[in-house]
């Protein structure tokens, strides 16, 4: 287990990085900021040079690999950290020199246990064609002629991370305690979602998996392309997959010299991404301009499958009716659904909740994203969420971040595309196929049948608990006692006076 002193070492070193690119300012500024975490904000700059506009995603470049990641996970958390830092955030792009060609053969040849590489691919581009903060990609051809992608984990990152979040969970436990917005924030399940997202990362398999259920729940969507795994070439620190040929969509000038229908594009990504998070409740979380391909047939392509979300259908029901009351503009049962589903706590009025979306999603029906501004309209909904004590739902959150990407491509494809016009078929047609009569009874027949597959359990669970009065008593349980440590007392006693100590003249300090 790390020792704190380790944790402040490490957290003092990336506060003042974050000072000196002014990161910390909306912390010491923000009333809602606990008075002691704002100390420790003024803190961390004395010294500092402070310059005049903040540059939030420099400063996670500078910190390094881990940060990166989490600048990219807390760019889903305007309210967490702001608008104008979440939206800066976003900036990160994950490019990092390349790690040298053999290191990343030695890597290669360890993971396939120590088979020559050129038993498996007949050649392999040296030159990197992308270098991010936890892989890197080269271009290559299989044995049996295939055009393919490797993907390959740059050596001594598993341990880097392990040590970086490790930190994060310290600190978030210990802002948390301090209750207040901070606590109604859960910054320790913001890096509890870091941490699963970047587990998944680090093991390539995980990603292979996920690209290979896209590609089967994305069978009805045939214009969205995911690209085959060969999975005799991949393993937890190599993933092989199909090349995919095309032109990527933040390049304009090349898709419109290709004769590219930039609004069909639009039109098809978004409905892809729509029937990723609504009908199929797995989604590609990472649906930037660099991930996404126009393919000379027209279709859409997405690589790079490390960040998935997925929604179950309860979620995705109260999703679908969310913002299909958005978009037909009944605000009264958008208001039932989130306290149906727990979202809003149950003493505040259903009647003002649906007054405050009315305000949120009136100024934007209708509008062309062109015309729209979507921090403003998120800035609005955090607003809400604060003012009826919403807790966060990750899941939401991340499905959120995915939806502001989405736009923002198919707004640069289409500046006057409408993703409420685009969405309402779509989803005004699955709320009626999920929500119809047919569906509501085989609902129930569904219900009614595992209930009945449950009754010999059931039966066999009451015989355990009330047995036969011939039989024996059962065995009364034991009453719990609390254990008490003999010995090494005197320990206790000198590390709570020297925590004392220390508090106490933290606060003359910082006083």
């Amino acid at each position: 287990m790390t020792a704190p002193a380790v944790h402040l070492f490490r957290l003092l070193r990336w506060g003042r990085i974050l000072a000196r690119h002014g990161a910390l300012r909306g912390i010491e500024r923000n009333p809602a900021a606990p008075a002691a975490l704002r100390r420790l904000c003024r803190i961390a700059r004395l010294g500092a040079r402070v310059p005049k506009v903040p540059a939030y995603a420099d400063a996670f470049q500078a910190i390094g690999p881990a940060a990166i990641k989490l600048g990219q996970t807390l760019a889903t958390r305007p309210d967490l950290v702001g608008e104008v830092a979440a939206r800066d955030l976003l900036r990160l792009q994950d490019a990092l020199p390349p790690v040298p060609y053999g290191d990343i053969c030695a890597v290669m040849e360890a993971s396939f246990g120590g088979k020559p590489l050129d038993s498996l691919f007949a050649s392999i581009d040296p030159e990197p064609i992308g270098a991010a903060s936890i892989a890197q990609v080269h271009r290559a051809v299989t044995t049996d002629g295939r055009q393919v992608a490797i993907k390959v984990i740059r050596p001594g990152v598993e341990a880097e991370f392990t040590r970086a979040i490790d930190t994060y969970e310290w600190a978030a436990a210990q802002a948390e305690q301090m209750g207040g917005e901070v606590a109604r924030l859960r910054p320790r399940l913001v890096i509890d979602t870091f941490k699963r997202w970047t587990l998944r990362e680090l093991d390539l398999r995980r990603e292979a998996a996920s690209a290979s259920e896209l590609a089967q729940s994305m069978r009805a969507e045939p214009d969205f392309v995911v690209p085959e795994i060969d999975w005799q070439r991949t393993t937890g620190r190599v993933l092989t997959l199909e090349w995919i040929d095309g032109i990527k969509l933040s390049n304009r000038a090349g898709l419109i010299a290709a004769g590219h229908d930039l609004p069909a594009l639009s039109q098809k990504l978004v409905r892809a991404f729509l029937r990723q998070a609504i009908a199929e409740g797995f989604f590609h979380a990472d649906m930037h301009q660099g991930n996404l391909f126009a393919l000379a047939d027209g279709r859409v392509a997405a690589i790079d499958f490390g960040i998935m979300g997925r929604i179950d259908r309860r979620a995705r029901v109260w999703l679908a009716e969310i913002l299909y009351g958005l978009i037909t503009g009944n605000y009264a049962r958008v208001a039932e659904i989130h306290f149906e589903a727990g979202y809003v706590p149950p003493h505040h009025s259903v009647a003002e909740f649906a007054t405050a979306l009315r305000a949120v999603g009136e100024p934007v029906r209708g509008v062309p994203v062109k015309d729209m501004s979507v921090g403003t309209m998120l800035d609005s909904l955090f607003n809400i969420t604060r003012d009826f004590d919403m807790q966060t739902q990750p899941h939401l959150l991340l499905l959120q971040k995915t939806m502001v990407m989405v736009e923002g491509v198919a707004t640069g494809l289409d500046p006057d595309v409408n993703l409420w016009e685009v969405g309402a078929p779509f989803i005004g047609e699955w709320i009626r196929t999920e929500l119809g009569p047919e569906a509501a009874i085989a609902d129930r027949l569904v219900n009614d049948l595992r209930t009945f597959a449950r009754l010999p359990q059931l039966i066999r669970n009451i015989e355990r608990r009330y047995p036969d009065p011939g039989g024996a008593p059962p065995t009364p349980p034991l009453r719990e006692i609390e254990v008490i440590r003999v010995g090494g007392g005197w320990r206790y006693a000198l590390v709570a006076l020297a925590s004392a100590a220390a508090a106490v003249a933290g606060t003359l300090a910082l006083a």
